[in-house]
């Protein structure tokens, strides 16, 4: 494309020259600056990213999932809901890091604005009742506090978020839940009398026919170690409670949250998921042959 110049003479007075100056100045209509073409790029970039809510994110395997998220910027924009300002601080009190309260949906909605992938970690705890001696031999008593029970949180507040984020238009919803589900007299159903695994799994039934693509995983006994260094094993119907492989790192249950956002295989699936002991098999890399082989929808 041609360039025209034109030379326009400028008096002194105006521009305070010590002589009279002459300015060539560009006519032709100016290109595109590197300024749009970087906000489109950053737009692209935006929009390329899915923004991922993870609720329980102060619980030791909601902070792992919110850190790994963080870690992959380039593909996810982490989102992360929590009960306390206690908890915000816990994992960084970054502004991307909500308070609010599942059990009333209302300070739900707002966390799910926005968001493409909803991450639920979200778990009544008991507490060992005062007074327990261990050398005294039995057994501790737990119980819940006020509020907190399984059916509070773990049915009526799991049941907010899915009806939130189906409000919303989340297109997916990976739920973290517990292997033990078939089993009425599980001992974690004891547990202050709090009947925990027949709350989780009515969730997991009401977020199956939701409607919203899902991915359910229970887990086997949790352990804080190392991620990435075991054989993942995934089963149906507590099969694996019935091995000797019925544990898995958090990280690793981690993992295979973020996982199931990338890949169909993990959509409308419910799996149990233990681990193999570090060095016996193969450390488990791909995610898609692992999902892939799950035929059980609840």
């Amino acid at each position: 494309m041609a360039v025209y110049l034109a030379r326009v003479f400028v008096p002194q007075s105006s521009l305070q020259f010590t002589k009279s100056s002459s300015i060539f100045i560009n006519i032709n209509p100016p290109p595109p600056t590197s300024t749009t073409t970087r906000f489109s790029v950053l737009a692209m970039s935006e929009s390329n990213r899915t923004t991922v809510l993870v609720t329980g994110a102060g619980g030791r395997t909601g902070q792992i999932v919110y850190k790994k998220l963080k870690e992959r910027s380039g593909e996810y924009i982490a989102r992360g809901l929590v009960r306390s300002e206690e908890s915000k601080a816990k994992i960084g009190g970054a502004d991307d890091v909500l308070i609010g309260d599942i059990r009333n949906v209302e300070t739900v909605v707002p966390a799910v604005e926005g968001v493409g992938a909803l991450v639920i970690l979200t778990s009544a705890v008991p507490k060992m009742k005062p007074g327990f001696d261990p050398t005294k031999g039995g057994r501790p008593e737990f119980y819940f506090e006020e509020g907190s029970y399984p059916e509070q949180v773990d049915w009526e507040g799991q049941k907010n978020q899915i009806d939130a984020a189906k409000a919303a238009g989340v297109k997916q919803i990976v739920l973290v839940g517990s292997m033990g589900g078939t089993d009425l007299n599980h001992p974690l159903n004891s547990l202050g009398n709090g009947n925990i695994l027949v709350w989780k799994r009515k969730a997991e039934q009401y977020l199956a026919d939701s409607g919203i693509p899902y991915t359910i995983i229970r887990a086997g006994g949790l352990q804080d170690k190392e991620g990435g260094i075991r054989e993942l094993l995934v089963g149906k119907d507590d099969e694996l409670l019935k091995t000797e492989t019925r544990t898995i790192a958090r990280a690793d249950v981690a993992e295979v949250c973020i996982q199931a956002l990338q890949f169909e295989e993990a959509k409308f699936k419910a799996f149990d998921l233990a681990s193999k002991p570090e060095g016996s098999g193969t450390p488990t890399k791909d995610f898609k042959s692992l999902f892939a082989q799950i035929t059980t929808r609840f």
